[in-house]
């Protein structure tokens, strides 16, 4: 390879936020199981596959708060329960509980665990608080040990849902579910919290990561006040 032949830099692109208007909007179109990931993506912060593979165990509802394990780069964190998400997910878990109490009856009811976890608990994989917040409807083979059990949803349930609801509200953003989390993060700054605060609420390993969102509230010009205006 010639070693004169710069290699063109990654462009830096600004993440797509929704203002709380449109934030409201989206959530607005969505209902039932939808709604209530979509308010985690968006009142805690969470990743996609993280709403998707929560535990009953790790939503605390005594203490507001929401613990994600074994995040991006292995760690855990916490992040916080928003008040208005509790009562439809308290109703959303009992559902979930009966569901899989008939699946013990029926001889299933166990949960994927990692084979780190499998041999720290080898007894806990038929427990109610390592279930998943939002089980698949139907029961499946986990092709990794040959069991029939029942995994989590599947993400393109709320991928579609999110994209119809953006739709819907007659939004043109190029938006996804993950501009929920690009939103909560913007909006706490908004607010006034520390930078420092919300990195560890998004579980960045590196404040650098979450100064993106700093550029983001600068809006449009980097801040700067057109000369038109001042006509």
């Amino acid at each position: 390879m010639d070693p004169d032949v710069a290699w063109a830099k990654k462009p830096k692109r600004l993440p797509v936020v929704f203002t709380g208007e449109e934030a409201k909007a989206v959530l607005n179109q969505l209902s039932g199981t939808n709604w209530i990931m979509a308010m985690l993506l968006y009142g805690s912060g969470l990743r996609l596959m993280e709403c998707f593979r929560l535990r009953v165990k790790d939503v605390d509802f005594n203490y507001n708060q929401i613990m994600v394990r074994d995040a991006k780069g292995e760690r855990d964190r916490g992040t916080m329960l928003p008040q208005n998400v509790k009562r439809p997910l308290k109703e959303h878990l009992k559902r979930v509980k009966e569901v899989h109490e008939a699946d013990l009856k029926n001889g299933y009811g166990t949960v994927y665990l990692s084979y780190a976890l499998e041999r720290k608990y080898p007894n806990v994989n038929h427990e109610w608080g390592w279930q998943y917040v939002f089980p698949a409807s139907q029961l499946s083979i986990d092709p990794r040990s040959g069991a029939k059990r029942r995994h989590h949803l599947g993400e393109k349930v709320l991928q579609r849902a999110v994209k119809a609801a953006i739709r819907k509200a007659g939004i043109n953003k190029h938006a996804s579910c993950h501009t929920f989390r690009h939103s909560f993060a913007t909006h706490l700054l908004e607010a006034g919290h520390d930078i420092r605060t919300v990195q560890e609420l998004l579980g960045h390993k590196d404040v650098s990561t979450t100064m993106i969102y700093t550029h983001v509230l600068k809006r449009g010009g980097m801040g700067v006040k057109s000369p038109a205006d001042f006509l």
